[in-house]
């Protein structure tokens, strides 16, 4: 099977890379760092030495960039899982964060899923087949201090998420949302945060790969995971 995933490089992208790499699929992978994208695929390919795992530079906040991706997917065939992983996050307050951080959330957050999955879909749907997971975030379902723009971005993906599902209900296609609270990357190196009071990448790749192992007449709509201690 072909596979997309989006913010490849590190990270949950990186952990369901390798899970999907593992089982022999095909990996199309972006990220906005060259470097760490292509540090990803060779490590990947060192890890599992018959895996294929392509790569492009894309920054998924620019719609022209997304659909030379996403051209650049098609070329190697119609994706079969489509990982909408790429985005970033800034805290803020509504009342004080800097003008702009919205529409940079909104762009890397939302508008990159929305972009790349509408350039993929015709392909998809004359397939009737095919599995779309959306990484939105414990952010997506509770308001918390301090998140500001990004957590309206994440309620917004999984709003798209929603609409998506009932879409493609009739055309074979599945859509499943996930929301992650807390796991370990290199974004909580330095933090304080023990690496024991969180979850590890792995948790998530290992969840997503689960959900797209069912049967064509099953979805797994919605996966809620968060460390054992509770959110932070």
């Amino acid at each position: 099977m072909i596979v997309v995933i989006t913010g490849a490089s590190k990270g949950l992208g990186r952990a369901i890379a390798y899970q999907f790499a593992a089982t022999g699929h095909t990996i199309l992978a972006c990220a906005r760092g060259n470097d760490a994208l292509l540090t990803m695929a060779a490590d990947v390919k060192r890890t599992y030495p018959d895996a294929i795992v392509e790569t492009m530079p894309t920054d998924m906040a620019q719609p022209p960039a997304i659909k030379a991706f996403a051209n650049w997917c098609l070329h190697h065939g119609t994706p079969d899982i489509v990982v909408n992983n790429a985005g970033c996050f800034l805290p803020g307050s509504i009342a004080t964060e800097a003008d702009g951080l919205l529409e940079k959330m909104i762009n890397t957050n939302l508008y990159s899923a929305y972009h790349l999955t509408k350039a993929l879909l015709p392909a998809m749907i004359e397939n009737k087949k095919g599995h779309i997971f959306n990484i939105c975030s414990i952010a997506s379902l509770q308001a918390y201090n301090n998140g500001g723009s990004y957590s309206i971005s994440k309620f917004a993906l999984l709003g798209f998420s929603k609409n998506l599902r009932e879409e493609l209900k009739p055309l074979g296609i599945k859509v499943t949302a996930i929301m992650p609270g807390a796991a370990y990357t290199d974004s909580w190196i330095g933090s304080g945060v023990l690496a024991e009071r969180i979850m590890e990448a792995d948790d998530v790749a290992k969840m997503i790969y689960a959900a797209s192992q069912l049967s064509a007449q099953a979805v797994v709509e919605d996966i809620v995971l968060r460390p054992q201690l509770g959110d932070l």
